[in-house]
């Protein structure tokens, strides 16, 4: 079994890092078990290790509704943090406990910190005000332009950067639909791909109007799937149900027998199919582990 297949389970619970028994996948599968609102007690966050320099952290469901997953990646040179939460909580102690750990597995007093989002959407950035003021902190934009400007896309959306952290090139790929600024982003190291809000085990929301770039994005990360290999695509949620097709009811508040976390790299092919064959007439599409749900535009204030 691969070393990103060996999670070790972390808590954290009142802003203090609790290290637990290491947590066993599940077979097949590179995660254990997540917090999902069924148990009696539920930490206000939990961290699973994918490898040494990968992390990800999920939001208890019962602090909000979204209960989103964040992701802090290191390099040599800097960390980079995907999305900050929706709220609820603080998540800042949970983001410093592992960046302590990971420092003092490395012999290491500091490393500059990228605070960046998939995507501009509330609960991916409710925790933004933690991180402002932040020492060696930087927190990227919302906006198409500032994502653009940080990240060095010359052309957005058609052009894909390179965001190096050290010894760990990512790219970063511009991935408009579900809203303007989201991006995905790969990591060639793990061949990982940190799918956001675009395609993850959920309801995949587009508003009709944006519909077309939605399907040029599904195009655009399709032909990046050919040239680049991908092990597993892990989203900003979970909003299926392990049974195919079936997914939760709205801010549903526990998730029992959730779907994993990761998607395989076909749902990419499959989106892309899914979304051409309604480019005219855009529809709740069900593939069994995502739900293409088009939905009207949001009224301007």
């Amino acid at each position: 079994m691969a070393a990103g297949y060996r999670g070790i389970g972390l808590t954290v619970a009142l802003g203090t890092l609790l290290a637990i028994c290491p947590a066993t996948a599940r077979e097949g599968h590179p995660f254990a078990h997540w917090i999902d609102g069924t148990m009696a007690r539920e930490p206000q966050t939990q961290v699973q290790r994918y490898d040494a320099d990968t992390f990800v952290i999920r939001q208890s469901v019962r602090t909000n509704f979204e209960a989103p997953f964040l992701y802090l990646l290191f390099g040599r040179d800097r960390a980079l943090l995907i999305d900050t939460g929706a709220g609820g909580l603080d998540i800042r102690p949970a983001v410093d406990a592992v960046i302590a750990q990971w420092l003092a597995a490395h012999g290491r007093g500091s490393i500059p910190l990228v605070v960046a989002h998939s995507h501009s959407h509330g609960d991916h950035h409710q925790g933004d005000g933690a991180f402002v003021g932040r020492p060696d902190t930087v927190v990227v934009g919302l906006q198409p332009a500032e994502v653009a400007r940080f990240f060095g896309v010359a052309h957005w959306p058609e052009d894909i950067a390179t965001f190096d952290l050290g010894g760990r090139a990512l790219s970063i790929i511009p991935t408009p639909g579900h809203e303007a600024a989201h991006i995905m982003v790969y990591d060639p190291r793990t061949r990982l791909l940190f799918s956001g809000d675009m395609l993850y085990p959920g309801r995949l929301y587009v508003p009709t109007d944006q519909f077309p770039s939605f399907v040029a994005s599904a195009d655009r990360l399709a032909s990046f799937a050919k040239t680049h290999p991908i092990k597993a695509l892990l989203g900003a949620h979970i909003e299926m149900t392990n049974v195919p097709g079936k997914d939760y009811a709205m801010e549903a508040a526990s998730h029992p027998a959730e779907h994993p976390l990761e998607l395989p790299p076909s749902a990419i092919a499959r989106l892309q199919a899914a979304v051409h064959g309604m480019a005219a007439n855009p529809k709740r599409a069900n593939a069994g582990d995502f739900i293409v749900f088009p939905r009207p535009p949001k009224a301007l204030p």
